[in-house]
C-alpha cells in the first residue's frame, strides 16, 4: 500500500514538474507556434564595457542567418560586471553567453560557472583552438578545460613620437631597454617640462609584462610567487629609473594623447590597439609624425602581455546548442573584421589577419608583429588581487626618494603569498 502510495505521489510530482517546465520554457524563452520551423529560441548575451552597446549589431547578422534564434544582449559596465557574474553564479541564473575578460576566466572556471566546450568541437569546428593564436587559446583555457573562444585580442605596443624622437638622433624607434633610457633621457632634456617616456602606473600588466622581459618567470613550479627575485626586482628598478632621472612624468594630470600632441610633453607611451583611432580622432594634425613599434627588448626578449576578451557558455544555460551556434559566430574570421570595423578591436582569429586590412596598415602590423612574441597574464584566479597589490607596492616605491626596492619586493612576495594561501 504505501509502495502504491509512493508510486501515486511520484507519479504526481513527476507530472506537475513536467507542466512546470513546460509552462516555465514557454514562458521563458521561447515561442512556439505548433510547427518546429516557427520556434524561436532567445539567448541573453552579457557584454561588458562601450564596446557591449555594438554587440547587437552584430547579432542582427546572426538572427538573419539563424531566424529562430533571437539574441537579446545586455551591456554590463566593467565596475559592476565583476559582481553581477558572481550573483548569477550563486543562483545559477544568469546569461546564456557572456563576455569575459581574459583575467576573469580563471576564477569562474574555478568556480565551474562556465561551460567546458571541449565535447562539442566537432559539431562547432569554428571554435577548435587551431582556429586562434596559441597565447589567445591560453587565455580561454583552464585546467585543462576549454572555456573561453577567443574573441578579440590585444597586446601592447610603443607608441612614439617620429619627429621628436629624429631631433635627438633616433631615426627609429628604440629596439632595447637600454635605447629606450637613452631616448627617453635625451627628450626630457629639452626643457623644463618635457619628458621621454609617460609610464602607466596604473597599468597592472606592465611591471609583469617587464619582469618576463628581464627573465622572471613570475611564478616558479609549485605556483609560489618570485616576485622578490632579481629578474623581478630589476625590472621594477628599470621602471623606477625612468621617475628617477625625470624623463618620466608624475602626476603630470593630462592623458597620453594630451602629452602626446603638441610639443610632445611625453612623446613615447606603451599601450594597446585602441589608441590608434584615438590619436587619429583627436589628434589628425599629427599624421605622419608618429608610428608604432612593437616593444624595446629586455636582457631575455620583448615579450609583451595578450589580453582581449572571450566568449563562454554559462554552465547553467537552458539553451545550449543556440548558445554555441552563436559563440561560433562570433569567432568567424569575417565577423571578426566586422567587430573590427565598428569597435577597433583586433581578431583573434588567425585567417582574419590575412586580410589586406591588416596586413598593409602599417600600424596594424606592428600589432600582428607583436603578437608572435604575446603571451597571457598567469592563469591563477589569485592574479588579479596579486596585480593590484602590486601597483600599491610600486607607488611606496616611486613616491619615494632612495626607496629600498629590494624590501617593497620582499614585502609585496609576502603579500601575494597570503592572496594564494589564504
Amino acid at each position: 500500500m504505501k509502495l502504491k502510495m509512493r508510486k501515486t505521489t511520484a507519479t504526481v510530482l513527476a507530472s506537475t514538474l513536467l507542466v512546470m517546465g513546460i509552462l516555465s520554457g514557454c514562458g521563458a524563452k521561447s515561442a512556439d507556434t505548433g510547427n518546429s520551423n516557427d520556434k524561436v529560441t532567445t539567448i541573453s548575451v552579457w557584454g561588458m564595457g562601450e564596446e557591449a552597446k555594438s554587440i547587437p549589431k552584430i547579432a542582427e547578422l546572426f538572427e538573419a542567418e539563424n531566424p529562430n534564434i533571437k539574441v537579446e544582449v545586455q551591456a554590463l559596465p566593467w565596475d559592476t560586471a565583476h559582481d553581477k557574474l558572481l550573483t548569477a553564479v550563486a543562483s545559477k541564473k544568469g546569461p546564456d553567453v557572456v563576455q569575459m575578460g581574459t583575467t576573469w576566466i580563471p576564477e569562474f572556471a574555478n568556480a565551474k560557472a562556465l561551460k567546458d566546450l571541449t565535447p562539442y568541437l566537432d559539431k562547432y569546428p569554428g571554435l577548435k583552438q587551431e582556429n586562434f593564436y596559441p597565447g589567445s587559446v591560453e587565455t580561454g583555457t583552464y585546467e585543462d578545460a576549454y572555456v573561453g573562444v577567443p574573441w578579440y585580442i590585444d597586446t601592447r605596443v610603443l607608441y612614439y613620437r617620429t619627429d621628436l624622437l629624429k631631433e635627438v638622433g633616433y631615426d627609429q624607434a628604440p629596439k632595447t631597454w637600454e635605447e629606450m633610457q637613452d631616448v627617453s633621457k635625451k627628450l626630457a632634456d629639452r626643457g623644463q617640462g618635457k619628458y621621454g617616456f609617460s609610464l602607466d602606473v596604473k597599468e597592472q600588466s606592465l611591471a609583469f609584462m617587464l619582469a618576463r622581459q628581464n627573465g622572471s618567470k613570475l611564478f616558479d613550479a609549485e605556483g609560489k610567487p618570485l616576485f622578490n627575485q632579481p629578474e623581478f626586482v630589476g625590472a621594477v628598478k628599470y621602471m623606477n629609473s625612468y621617475f628617477e632621472n625625470g624623463s618620466a612624468p608624475m602626476d603630470l594630470g593630462i592623458d597620453a594623447i594630451q602629452g602626446f600632441r603638441g610639443e610632445g610633453v611625453a612623446p613615447m607611451f606603451i599601450s594597446g590597439p585602441w589608441m590608434v583611432q584615438l590619436i587619429q580622432d583627436q589628434a589628425p594634425e599629427l599624421e605622419g609624425k608618429w608610428a608604432t613599434a612593437v616593444l624595446p627588448a629586455g636582457k631575455e626578449n620583448n615579450f609583451s602581455s595578450l589580453g582581449g576578451a572571450n566568449m563562454s557558455v554559462f554552465e547553467y544555460t537552458k539553451n545550449e546548442e543556440a548558445s554555441l551556434k552563436f559563440v561560433e559566430f562570433m569567432a568567424k574570421p569575417e565577423t571578426q573584421l566586422k567587430w573590427m570595423e565598428l569597435t577597433n578591436s583586433l581578431p583573434s582569429s588567425k585567417e582574419a589577419w590575412e586580410n589586406p586590412i591588416l596586413q598593409e596598415d602599417a600600424n596594424y602590423k606592428v600589432f600582428g608583429e607583436q603578437l608572435e612574441t604575446a603571451i597571457p597574464m598567469p592563469s591563477t584566479k589569485e592574479f588579479e588581487e596579486i596585480a593590484q597589490s602590486f601597483l600599491s607596492s610600486f607607488e611606496k616605491v616611486y613616491r619615494t626618494k632612495g626607496a629600498d626596492i629590494q624590501k617593497e619586493m620582499d614585502d609585496f612576495n609576502k603579500k601575494a603569498e597570503s592572496i594564494i594561501n589564504k
